[in-house]
């Protein structure tokens, strides 16, 4: 059975990232990555920090950095990625990300042993996880530096 192309949208808090027809989205969830089709049944899960992929109908290649979130399919083909924070591959500063990657797993160190406010430690962590999400977005869209 042909199905029509998935209709997809990917919201972040401040700002709607990319919207377009899709023939394949992987995405990353709490249970492991996953593949989306047309003709997929209904779907909603958890994501994790991830490079987001979406195969446009022309079969260009579309990478979002996610920092989480949620991922829903419903039964007329329409697909929403909603994150706190998203950003495209191009958008995407490599050398800042791993600046950023760096120090945050230094900070992170210096907390965890001096045993400091776990809230602290979790939003060190949270900021650590997208700097990586951010750094996977431009290698899997073979981006190297910028």
């Amino acid at each position: 059975m042909d199905h029509p192309p998935l209709q997809v949208k990917v919201v972040s808090a401040d700002r709607e990232v990319w919207q377009g027809e899709s023939v394949n989205i992987i995405v990353r969830t709490t249970e492991g990555d996953i593949g989306l089709l047309p003709g997929h049944e209904p779907f909603l899960a958890a994501l994790v920090p991830c490079a987001a992929q979406i195969i446009t109908t022309d079969g260009s290649r579309e990478v979002i950095a996610c920092d989480g979130g949620f991922v829903a399919l419903d039964n007329d083909g329409n697909v929403s990625i909603i994150t706190q924070y998203a950003t495209r591959s191009q958008e995407i500063s490599v050398d800042q990300a791993r600046r950023d990657r760096d120090n945050l797993r230094k900070k992170l160190n210096e907390h965890e042993r001096s045993e400091q406010d776990s809230e602290v430690v979790q939003d060190v962590t949270h900021r650590l996880h997208l700097a990586q999400a951010q750094i996977a977005a431009a290698r899997v869209a073979g981006k190297q530096h910028s």
